[in-house]
C-alpha cells in the first residue's frame, strides 16, 4: 500500500452564482478547479467529478455521477472508482476552493498518517467542519461509502454529514496567517474576497 490521490468534486448546480460552472471561474488569473489541482501537484491519480474544461492545463481522470446531480456523497463514490485500490491516501474536496494550498494538505496528510484515525478535515473559526477539504485513508473512505449505500438503499441525495457518521477523523484548525485554504465560493460576494486575499 501507498500512494496518495485525490477527488475533486466539480458538479455542483451554482444556483446562487446563477448556474456558472464555478470551476471554471478564474480567480487572479487561473480557474479555481486549476488552483485546487495545484494544491494536490502530487497526486496520482487527479480525478475530476464534473465537467474539464478543455483547456485545463493539467492531465486528468473525469467522471460523473449517475444519475447527475447525485450530490457530493454519489460523486464522491464515483470518483473513488477511479482510484486503484493500492491507494493510501485520497483528498477529497471541492473545486471552488481557490485558496488551498499544498501547504494546507500535507498539514491534512501528516496529520493522518501520524494518528490511528481515518482521516482529517479543517474545521473554520466557527467550528464548523469543512467537509470537502480533507485527507481520508482510501480503504476507510471507500468503506463508509458502501455502508452508507447499504444503509440508505442508494446514494442519491446523501448528505456529507450523514458519510462522516461512518467514519473516524480528526478536525485541524489552521492556525498559520493567510486566508483559510477552506473558503469556498459560493456567491459572487465570495469570488471578490477570494480574488482580494489571491492577490
Amino acid at each position: 500500500m501507498g500512494g496518495f490521490a485525490a477527488v475533486v468534486l466539480a458538479g455542483g448546480a451554482a444556483r446562487r452564482m446563477g448556474g456558472a460552472d464555478k470551476a471554471a471561474i478564474p480567480v487572479a488569473g487561473q480557474s479555481m478547479l486549476t488552483r485546487v489541482l495545484a494544491a494536490v501537484h502530487d497526486a496520482d491519480p487527479q480525478v475530476v467529478v464534473g465537467r474539464v474544461p478543455p483547456d485545463l492545463p493539467v492531465e486528468v481522470a473525469s467522471t460523473s455521477e449517475e444519475p447527475r446531480g447525485g450530490g457530493p456523497v454519489a460523486a464522491t463514490a464515483a470518483g473513488l472508482a477511479l482510484v486503484p485500490e493500492d491507494v493510501s491516501f485520497t483528498a477529497l474536496l471541492a473545486a471552488d476552493l481557490p485558496l488551498l494550498t499544498g501547504e494546507a494538505i500535507d498539514v491534512l496528510r501528516l496529520t493522518v498518517e501520524s494518528a490511528p484515525m481515518q482521516g482529517a478535515l479543517y474545521r473554520d473559526a466557527e467550528g464548523r467542519r469543512q467537509t470537502l477539504c480533507g485527507v481520508w485513508r482510501t480503504a476507510a473512505l471507500r468503506e463508509a461509502v458502501a455502508k452508507l449505500a447499504e444503509e440508505r438503499g442508494g446514494l442519491h441525495g446523501a448528505s456529507m454529514h450523514a458519510l462522516l457518521e461512518h467514519l473516524r477523523f480528526i478536525e485541524v484548525s489552521w492556525r498559520r496567517p493567510g486566508p483559510p485554504p477552506w473558503f469556498d465560493c459560493d456567491t459572487d460576494d465570495d469570488l471578490r474576497t477570494a480574488e482580494e486575499w489571491a492577490r
